[in-house]
C-alpha cells in the first residue's frame, strides 16, 4: 500500500465512489442547503493541504511518504497545528466532496482515506522520522497532535 502515495488513493477512491454513484441512482442523503458547506470544506481542505505542501517546498524537504529520509523536520506553519496537514487537508477535502455530492458511496471516501493514512502511511513516516530525528521528533509529537 505504501507504493501508492495518498493522492493516488484519493483519486482511486473518488473514481470508485463516482462509478458506484453513477451506476445506481442514489438519492442524495443530504438536502441542497448543505451544498455550500460541502464547497467550503472542499476548498478549505485543498488550501490546507496545499499550504503544507508549500512549506515542504520552502524547506526543501521530501514530499514522497516513502522517501528513505527527510532533509528537515518541519514544525512551522501548518505543521505547528497538526503533524499531518496534507493528510488532514485531504480528509477535509473528501468530507467536503461527500457533502457536496451527497451520495452515500462518496461518504465512504473520507473513511477509506483516513484508514489508509492513519494505518499505513503515517506510522511508516513517523517511524522514519523517529529514527532520523530521535528526541527532536519525540518532543514535536508531544507538542503537536497527529491530526488536530
Amino acid at each position: 500500500m505504501l507504493k501508492f502515495p495518498p493522492p493516488i488513493w484519493l483519486f482511486a477512491f473518488l473514481a470508485l465512489a463516482g462509478a458506484a454513484s453513477a451506476a445506481y441512482p442514489w438519492k442524495s442523503i443530504l438536502d441542497l442547503t448543505m451544498v455550500p458547506l460541502g464547497i467550503v470544506l472542499t476548498v478549505a481542505g485543498f488550501v490546507f493541504s496545499f499550504w503544507g505542501r508549500m512549506i515542504f517546498a520552502a524547506e526543501k524537504t521530501e514530499v514522497m511518504p516513502t522517501s528513505p529520509t527527510n532533509a528537515k523536520l518541519v514544525t512551522r506553519g501548518a505543521f505547528a497545528i497538526t503533524r499531518n496537514p496534507m493528510y488532514l487537508g485531504i480528509l477535509v477535502f473528501t468530507v467536503g466532496i461527500a457533502i457536496w455530492v451527497g451520495s452515500l458511496p462518496m461518504f465512504a471516501v473520507p473513511v477509506l482515506m483516513f484508514l489508509v493514512c492513519n494505518q499505513v502511511h503515517i506510522p511508516f513516516e513517523e517511524a522514519k522520522m523517529r529514527r532520523q530525528y530521535g528526541e527532536a521528533f519525540d518532543a514535536y509529537t508531544a507538542r503537536v497532535r497527529r491530526w488536530i
